[in-house]
């Protein structure tokens, strides 16, 4: 009997700690030192964010530089893969940003559900998975196992101002 005890509070004490040493997304943030930039405006007309229910959908969002100009390019002719792979996770930070806009504080979300990944890359191109992981990578990053996904990598013959890579986003909120 009291061998049980001892292992049910020993059990409960360690699933304790594992739950209060996760840190929240917006602490992943500062302790990764990463700052998002700022939300850009739709180029066309449509909304950033829907919020239908408990999920919350994100448009495609394009990668953008430190100065805020488009990344641009053919990914496999004009861009390296890893070039395509570092435009994915800026995208990835504009959508955390969107995110962050919308929520008040990455905080709120309860999990990512998917991700859409389009990449600009000529017919034969096949790495389009490896290039949208640059994104999907920065989500588990900062949301651990809450933001591992569902997620298309399609490959496109262009994308909007020539962008490398475009990426919707569709969250749970608490």
């Amino acid at each position: 009997m009291k061998l049980r005890l001892f292992l049910a509070v020993l059990v409960s004490g360690i699933l304790s700690a594992a739950v209060t040493s996760a840190a929240s997304p917006e602490s992943k943030l500062t302790e990764l030192k990463i700052t998002l930039p700022e939300t850009s405006p739709p180029v066309a007309n449509y909304v950033p964010a829907v919020r239908s229910g408990k999920l919350l959908f994100l448009a495609g969002h394009i990668p953008r530089d430190t100065a805020g100009k488009p990344m641009t390019g053919k990914v496999g002719t004009a861009v390296s893969i890893p070039d395509a792979q570092a435009a994915a996770r800026r995208t990835g930070l504009a959508l955390l940003a969107t995110l962050r806009q919308e929520l008040g504080s990455l905080d709120r979300v309860k999990r990512i559900v998917r991700v859409e990944g389009f990449v600009n890359c000529p017919t034969d191109f096949t790495k389009q998975s490896t290039v949208i992981n640059g994104c999907s990578d920065l989500l588990v990053e900062v949301f651990g196992d809450a933001g591992r996904h569902a997620r298309m990598a399609i490959g496109a013959g262009s994308l909007p101002l020539d962008c490398t890579v475009e990426i919707a986003l569709i969250a749970e909120i608490k």
